[in-house]
């Protein structure tokens, strides 16, 4: 289809649709170059097919969207603008009003167990730009996800991570959130050559036995930070939850990327670090390892992300200091052992970062202005600017 066939943006035959496979397989196809550019095609090709298969996506946990002509058949319409959206479990906690309480009621928020759509992978073919397509499609999309599929669970906003600036999605209704992370170089030979045993002593490995009861444990400490922050702020309050389910989907989708970049070696079986300690007392990270571009490029951008921290009791002790360092020791060992630039944690609150400065850890903080910006989208009936609201435990578990 040559420029001057394709439809104006305004017609009425525009719309969305879900695509077939066929139209799946070609838009994975021509997206390749964007997102795929660490494998093959083939390779590609056979990881987005795989990544629509797994426990987090199969059963509707995955739609993928199409803006089209809506009057021509499947496989012979024009592929104007694509995108998908990952469903995502989620907590909402909501102020009530006076005239929603009694007043012997101690309580003073509701709390619901929602879920959440993560908007990724919008795309258009370079040959379609500059028609308003993406901008027309994400507009349907917002306006769809508020009830799509309302059978599984109510959903009171969306999200997606920008990765062209703040600007053209706040455009369309998702308000910018706090996007910064902390960045420390991997471990150096001197760090990973017998002399930190002190720090190992006081943390251990995760791996992937250990996820689901460490999961359960956070999902139930963020409805407890969730309540609170409402609580303090009277504002509603979210946040996704770190199920076992989402956590999975980065370590498959990392297990896949290693077995075709690095096929000789066996595939992570190391997702994380929680110090020593009792319950209350610990520190813990999971992380995922992911690949942009070829191993050996610097300027690929590989990384070690934190997909999680959680600091049980933040008083700034020495002894917590020494805890944060050991598991991040951890993190920056295998970050080294598969050759990435370092590690990455999103959004560290202030009592973090004073335990990193006060165990010494070398790291530098970093705003994000251009990608992965953390944008979210209100459907409640509540006030919907951004000032209004607040994103519990935004880190890069959430990222779709």
């Amino acid at each position: 289809m040559t420029m001057a066939d394709l439809p104006d943006v305004s017609s009425p035959n525009v719309g969305l649709a879900h695509p077939t496979k066929e139209e799946m397989k070609q838009t994975w196809t021509l997206n390749a170059e964007n997102w795929g550019s660490a494998l093959s095609l083939e390779d590609y090709l056979e990881r987005e097919e795989y990544l629509t298969t797994i426990p987090a996506t199969r059963d509707g946990g995955v739609t993928h969207w199409i803006l089209t002509d809506i009057t021509l058949p499947p496989n012979a319409r024009p592929l104007l603008s694509s995108c998908e959206s990952l469903r995502r479990p989620a907590i909402v906690c909501l102020p009530l009003s006076s005239s929603q309480t009694s007043p012997s009621s101690d309580s003073q928020t509701t709390t619901k167990q929602t879920i959440t759509h993560g908007i990724g992978s919008v795309f258009c073919p370079p040959s379609h730009r500059g028609r308003g397509y993406p901008k027309y499609m994400l507009h349907l999309v917002g306006l769809t996800l508020k009830t799509h599929q309302k059978n599984v669970g109510e959903c009171y906003f969306s999200i997606l991570y920008s990765d062209i600036g703040k600007k053209f999605y706040t455009g369309l209704g998702w308000g910018v959130f706090h996007s910064s992370h902390i960045f420390l170089p991997p471990a150096s030979d001197t760090e990973t050559n017998g002399t930190n045993g002190h720090r190992e002593s006081l943390a251990r490995e995760i791996c992937n036995s250990d996820i689901p009861a460490i999961c359960s444990l956070d999902c139930e400490n963020i409805k407890s930070l969730v309540q609170h922050k409402a609580k303090e702020t009277s504002k509603p309050t979210v946040s996704l939850l770190p199920t076992t389910q989402t956590i999975q989907w980065h370590h498959l989708r990392e297990a896949f990327m290693t077995s075709k970049l690095l096929p000789s070696r066996p595939t992570p079986t190391i997702h994380g670090a929680i110090s020593s300690g009792p319950v209350g007392q610990r520190v813990w990270i999971l992380f995922t390892r992911a690949f942009y571009g070829p191993l050996d490029n610097p300027k690929s951008g590989n990384m070690l992300y934190i997909l999680r921290l959680v600091v049980e009791d933040e008083s700034p002790t020495d002894e917590t200091a020494k805890k944060l360092e050991a598991v991040l020791q951890i993190a920056k060992r295998e970050a080294k052992e598969w050759g990435l630039n370092g590690v990455a944690a999103w959004n560290v609150n202030h009592n973090v970062k004073e335990l990193l400065r006060k165990a010494g850890v070398q790291h530098e903080e970093v705003d994000r202005e251009e990608d992965s910006i953390c944008q979210l989208r209100w459907y409640g009936e509540e006030k919907s600017n951004m000032e209004s609201l607040e994103w519990v435990a935004n880190e890069k578990f959430g990222w779709c």
